[in-house]
């Protein structure tokens, strides 16, 4: 099972008023467990940055001025996430990024169905408790020590440890069977088994030899009214 997990960041809080994604990191799992390919860009969103955000992540307009815009680096973006599941903290915010940027470029939105939201599932496991990145990797154990700012990679690495925590940690990949493993070398197999010669072996024959269905009959005579003579089969 492929999932990505991934953070933004943005010049303010909503993309229905004019803000912009300037920031994405996304990490690839397979079956829960980090592959180590990840995606990762900075966009000029084509506006001033304001100092609140910047204070955030600590990306100025300076900086993302000669960054690509984000229709120049889309096609790329959609081929990294391909069809996975989408696994992000307070999902629905960066969701609401992707897709406003997604729809400014004329193309479809993705779908809702495909959302993951750990926090989410956070607050289902720990009602009551503080659910922020920063306070769920305390929580799990989980080295922030070289967090100093916001940052859509590092975040993301951050949240793909706490999701597979959050979801049973590194234990949930050991299974009998490993689907990858068996995706791989189902086709090689079939090859394989495709030019194998065949064999055909006589069939075997089972029915009892007269002596085993004489002790059978004397097993049976020592029985003391068995059921089934109480009433005969239909």
């Amino acid at each position: 099972m492929r999932e990505i997990v991934f953070d933004t960041e943005t010049t303010g809080l909503d993309p229905l008023t004019g803000d912009r994604l300037v920031e994405i990191g996304c990490v690839e799992l397979i079956n829960r467990i980090p592959t180590g390919e990840t995606y990762h860009a900075y966009f000029n969103p084509g506006r001033a940055m304001p100092s609140a955000a910047e204070a955030v992540h600590g990306l100025s307009e300076r900086f993302l001025s000669d960054k690509p815009r984000f229709a120049d680096k889309v096609s790329e973006l959609l081929d990294f996430l391909g069809d996975s599941m989408l696994v992000a903290h307070n999902a629905r915010f960066d969701f609401g990024f992707l897709n406003a940027e997604l729809e400014r470029c004329g193309l479809l939105a993705i779908d809702y169905a495909r959302m993951v939201d750990s926090l989410a599932i956070a607050r289902t496991l720990h009602p009551g408790a503080k659910h922020s990145l920063d306070a769920l990797c305390n929580r799990y154990g989980i080295d922030r020590s070289h967090r100093i700012k916001h940052g859509a990679l590092l975040d993301a690495e951050l949240l793909a440890q706490l999701y597979i925590e959050l979801t049973g940690g590194r234990q949930i990949g050991l299974t009998l069977v490993d689907e990858v493993a068996v995706a791989v070398t189902k086709p090689v197999m079939a090859e394989v088994l495709a030019e194998a010669p065949l064999i055909v072996r006589p069939a075997r024959h089972f029915a009892p030899s007269a002596a085993e269905l004489e002790r059978h009959a004397a097993f049976l005579a020592k029985l003391d009214k068995p059921l089934w003579l109480d009433k005969p089969l239909p």
